[in-house]
């Protein structure tokens, strides 16, 4: 999960918005991101089950429910702030999806380190 988040972050991300026109990255990027959390979110859940301790189990529900939580509600809203042009509200829930996916890389690395 780490290494497909780095990867998505470090290598895709910027080469799609880099190579694309702007009309295409984004309707890449609307088409990639519920197959990224759904996949990482269904493998999170596997590997809370799988995972050894209390704290790294709670952790990794955590994690998963956050994946859920951008899935369902925080895409979809930043779709709409995308489409209604409100750059303000974007870059807010752009913003907090950053923030997520950054607490979720802490998460992972401690249950790596701490398992």
């Amino acid at each position: 999960m780490l290494g497909i988040m780095l990867f998505f972050t470090v290598a895709v991300a910027p080469t799609v918005f880099k190579v694309l026109p702007q009309e295409w990255s984004s309707k890449y990027v609307r088409a990639f991101f519920p197959k990224y959390y759904i996949f990482l979110g269904l493998f999170t859940c596997l590997a809370a089950f799988l995972v050894e301790g209390y704290v790294n189990t709670i952790l990794l529900v955590f994690c998963a429910a956050l994946f859920l939580l951008s899935l369902v509600v925080l895409t979809p809203a930043i779709n709409r702030a995308a489409d209604s042009g409100n750059k303000k509200y974007f870059g807010l829930l752009h913003g907090s999806s950053v923030i997520i996916n950054l607490l979720q890389f802490v998460i992972f690395i401690y249950v790596l380190l701490y398992e």
